[in-house]
């Protein structure tokens, strides 16, 4: 695995970033995460569709509340072929309060 370092602080701590870096333009790899109801799903789920991945840390900070409210808000307006993902490291007890802001879903 690829390690890029440098790039990311957390806290004004330097993170150690694994992994290829995607460009624009680049298809995203496949990968498996867990709903809210802990069942796992994979991106290639999601073929024939377009995909937009919204990556937060947590849903209960101020920040990514804000960045979550306001994608799902310009979301809306996006056609029934996109499918939003807001992936975060939350619990599912966190998730579910995430879930219940307003929320564009197809």
């Amino acid at each position: 695995m690829e390690e890029r370092t440098g790039i990311v602080t957390m806290r004004g701590n330097p993170v150690t970033l694994v992994g290829k870096e995607l460009k624009v333009g680049d298809k995203a790899p496949d990968f498996e995460v867990l709903t809210n109801d802990l069942k796992p799903v994979k991106l290639s789920s999601y073929k024939g569709k377009i995909c937009i991945i919204s990556s937060v840390p947590s849903l209960d900070t101020p920040v990514c509340d804000i960045q979550t409210r306001r994608f799902n808000k310009e979301a809306a307006s996006l056609s029934a072929d996109t499918v939003i993902l807001t992936l975060s490291v939350d619990l599912p007890f966190a998730q579910k309060r995430g879930a219940e802001l307003p929320v564009w879903k197809r």
